[in-house]
């Protein structure tokens, strides 16, 4: 079973994501924002993380920061879901660790066809 970490300030994306996931057989762990999310990351093994950009506290590029800089499980993929669609913001993204892009709204079918891409599943 695919264990995913969602990490999203909006309670409506973390419950589409929930429901998503798990009707496709998935463990799924969310978070409010990236401290959080980096703080469940810290103390569970996940086989992905999905993360937001724009969140309070840290916002997804210290996310993947975090993660990428970390010594546990530092190689986990990370996909960003976001609204934000700008070719600099994704660079960004990829520079810092990022695995893979997606926006808001998500297709279902393709987020999850992705995860068990990017988790070696499929």
């Amino acid at each position: 079973m695919i264990s995913v970490l969602a990490i999203d300030d909006s309670r409506t994306i973390r419950e589409l994501l929930r429901r998503a996931l798990e009707t496709a057989g998935m463990q799924v762990t969310t978070a409010d924002d990236g401290v959080l999310g980096v703080s469940a990351f810290a103390g569970e093994a996940f086989d992905a993380v999905i993360t937001d950009i724009n969140m309070p506290n840290m916002d997804g590029f210290g996310v993947i920061e975090a993660i990428r800089a970390g010594d546990r499980n530092k190689r986990v993929p990370i996909l960003v879901l976001t609204t934000e669609t700008g070719p600099e913001l994704r660079a960004r993204a990829r520079t810092a660790g990022a695995t893979g892009w997606l926006t808001k709204p998500f297709d279902e079918t393709a987020l999850v066809s992705t995860l068990k891409r990017v988790t070696g599943t499929i």
